[in-house]
Formats: C-alpha cells, structure tokens, sequence
C-alpha cells in the first residue's frame, strides 16, 4: 500500500474520530470536513495516483470501470483500519480525481438510540404497507431506514431483500433470512428489482430511493400486494412527499395513484439533523400515520390539509417536526439557533416564542 494511500485512511479514522459525518478530498487540491453540518478546511493533499489506488481497493471492478468511462462512481466499503463503514462518491474534474467520502455508523444503531420517535420501532411489527423516510441529503435516513430492518432481523423471522445503490449497511442474518443486492452490480435498476423480488417470496423489500416513476410504481405495486416496503425520497415534509409521487405520474394516472397511495401507506418519517449544544448532532423527525383520515385527504388530493392532520393526531403518534424540536429544546439538547436552522416554521417553535416573550 502507497503511502498516499496510507494517508487516506489516516484522514478517514481522523475524521471519524472528530466526528465527522463527511471527508472530501483529491489529487493536488484542497481538502475538509463536515462536522456539525459545517465545512473544516484539513491539510490532506493526495496525488492522482494514490486516489486512484484507493479506489481500486474501495470499489468493485463495475463500479471502478463505470468511473473510468463516465467520470462519477459509487460505492460502500467496510475496513478495519477506517473504524467502520462509508459510502464513496468518486468524480473526476479539472485537477484529477476527487472523494466524497460518507462516514456511516460504526454499528447500526437502534431506533431509541437514534433518539426518534418510538412508533418507529412499531413498524417493524407490521407486515404489509409503504413505509417512507425523507429528508435531504445527510440527513440520517439510511441509518434510521437500517434501524428499523435491524429491528426486524432482531425480532423476527422473516425474509428480507434489500436493494440498494450501493450497498451501505451490511447485515449479518439474526431470525430473519437477508439477501442484498446491489443496484449496477446485481441488478439492472430498481425498479426491475423490485419487480423480479415479488417472484422470489419475500415478506420485507428495502429499495433505497425511489428515484423515478418506474420505481415508485413498482414499490406501490409491491406493497399492494401484501409486501413491508421500506424506501426513501428526497422531500422536505410529509405532503411534498405525496405530492412528488403523484406528480410523477401522468395527469390522467393521478387519481388512481392517489388511491393506491392512501391504500398502501404506513407513515412518512422526515428527518433533520440538528447540532446538539453539546456538540454533534441529533435527529428530529416529522411523522405522518396514515390514519382513516389522512388516507381520505390523500386519496381526495387535499396535501394542504395533511400538516393540520399531523398537528391533531398526536393520538395516533403523529408530530410535526417542530413539536420534536420543541421537546429537544425543554430538555436543552440543542438551542433555538440549532433549532430554527432547521425549521421553515419558526412560529410554531413554541420554545421559541416563549424565549422572546
């Protein structure tokens, strides 16, 4: 091993040991952390060639070759000199090659570890519906989403598939029967995965992103069909989150998306990260039930009502995420800074408004 290489994995511990969630670095440029949410420059310059040797070692030959020939790649690795798992993104540009490296949880936590709401740890117990986590990029949705299937393997035995791009958490089969694959490696796409796994007796499907229509149809299909689907969307709240599926769809299609969607869902969980006045970050979640009421506005087309269904359903575990921000601030866990940072609503940030009275 190069002692570019070397330093690689120097910088990726080091990172971990910070706290970092995210290394970005490359060939004869500048290089950061992102701690907290923020960016920390580093002295971490590495030549072309030694990032190119790293990546041979982090990546399968597919994904190597599709870097080569595309300029971008993903790919996952776990190695015991970097401390735990991370996700690579490698992409060429003026001055050489360049990593996003996405650090990821030594272990896959649990759900009362990750400090969500406990109706999370609830899902692992149904056997059928569409269970959604959204959010922005880096906002703990892989590691709630690997929770919630970890859960499931722990209490369980039922067989899981997981479809992926690419592959982050590696399970080990506990009670349950687990098959990963890998989406370019494996598998075509997501959505021909999906399709090909309802032949293939499966009672839990995780598809990582519904990225396209394709796959959104696919997921509705499978959990219409009496399957847990677990997946993810980059939306900001629960209506958006209905209203990007619809979208996605043909206007003539809209209506009978709508009742597929208000057939099949369990919940929509939007996830933020906010800094803890301590230091690091915690999770603070927006979650949608699908009740008898909230299936009748989606099935209707009436998202604007949805956020007033979460705020009156606190019965059936619902809560804005400004409730969870308001209970993050009475136990002083994070400050109002932290909190407003990462709300569009700041008037419902009754901890908020009590402070400037």
């Amino acid at each position: 091993m190069t002692p570019g290489v070397v330093r690689i994995h120097d910088v990726v511990r080091a990172a971990r040991a910070r706290g970092a969630s995210d290394v970005h670095l490359g060939a004869s440029d500048s290089a950061a952390l992102r701690v907290d949410g923020r960016l920390v420059a580093i002295e971490a310059i590495v030549d072309d060639a030694s990032v190119r040797a790293f990546l041979e070692a982090a990546l399968t030959a597919h994904q190597f070759a599709h870097l080569d020939h595309n300029g971008s790649a993903d790919g996952a690795c776990v190695t015991p000199q970097d401390g735990g798992p991370y996700r690579i993104h490698a992409y060429r540009h003026a001055r050489g090659l360049r990593l996003a490296i996405r650090l990821l949880a030594e272990r896959i936590p649990s759900v009362e570890g990750l400090g969500l709401p406990l109706m999370l740890a609830s899902f692992a117990d149904r056997t059928a519906g569409l269970v959604l986590f959204t959010g922005p990029t880096g906002c703990g949705k892989s590691t709630a989403l690997a929770a919630v299937i970890d859960r499931i393997n722990r209490t369980s035995a039922r067989t899981i598939v997981t479809i992926e791009d690419p592959i982050e958490y590696v399970y080990r089969p506990l009670r349950s029967l687990i098959t990963q694959c890998e989406v370019g490696g494996n598998l075509p796409g997501y959505a021909e995965a999906v399709r090909g796994f309802l032949r293939a007796d499966p009672d839990v499907i995780l598809i990582g992103e519904m990225r396209d229509r394709d796959t959104m149809a696919a997921a509705l299909t499978a959990a219409e069909t009496g399957h847990l689907v677990f997946s993810t969307l980059h939306t900001n709240d629960a209506a958006q989150t209905v209203d990007r599926i619809v979208d996605a769809f043909p206007c003539d299609a809209h209506r009978q998306v709508r009742t597929q969607l208000a057939a099949v869902l369990t919940a929509v969980v939007a996830l933020r990260l906010v800094v803890r006045r301590s230091g690091g970050r915690c999770a603070a979640a927006e979650l949608l039930i699908a009740t008898e009421a909230v299936r009748a506005l989606i099935r209707e087309g009436k998202t604007h009502q949805l956020r007033n269904a979460i705020v009156t359903g606190r019965a059936a575990g619902m809560q804005t995420l400004e409730a969870h921000l308001d209970a993050l601030l009475l136990r002083a866990v994070i400050d109002i800074e932290a909190a407003r940072a990462v709300s569009v609503r700041h008037g419902d940030l009754r901890c908020a408004q009590r402070a400037a009275s």
